[in-house]
């Protein structure tokens, strides 16, 4: 797959708005978490993809120098990583890890597809795949923690 700079930016700039989503929605699962581990678990998640962006922006400022920032797009963007409304819905710790492993599998999803792209510059490839990675390991965390019960 070969991806133009510009379509590049925009993969990227879609990243980091549901990066900053689901740090948003990180810290209300963790204000509205029943657990003092999962309160822990969601607020590292939540600094997790605030460190991602601002990753994510640095690499986009020196290689492109551009950077949407607004935390919003023109027009109707489809928020994959998650809908506050129906997150929140069940209200339990339950209903929250189910989110965020829905959540993260979409994430992980939308990272491979930029890793398809053959010709991606080496630094954003390598922050890419870090980012890919540690996203996939929480998934596994999350999993385990879907057991918790007090």
């Amino acid at each position: 797959m070969k991806t133009t700079n510009s379509e590049l930016v925009d993969q990227l700039e879609e990243i980091l708005q549901k990066n900053r989503d689901a740090e948003k929605g990180y810290a209300k699962a963790a204000e509205n978490a029943d657990s003092a581990s999962l309160q822990s678990f969601f607020n590292r998640k939540s600094n997790q993809r605030r460190e991602f962006n601002n990753a994510l922006k640095r690499e986009l400022v020196v290689s492109y120098e551009k950077v949407d920032d607004s935390g919003s797009f023109t027009g109707t963007i489809h928020r994959t990583w998650m809908d506050i409304k129906s997150f929140f819905s069940g209200n339990s710790d339950e209903s929250m890890l189910e989110e965020a492993i829905r959540g993260d599998k979409a994430a992980v999803k939308e990272y491979e597809e930029i890793l398809e792209d053959t010709l991606l510059p080496s630094n954003i490839a390598v922050l890419i795949r870090d980012q890919h990675l540690r996203i996939n390991t929480d998934l596994q965390t999350v999993k385990s923690l879907e057991d918790l019960k007090d």
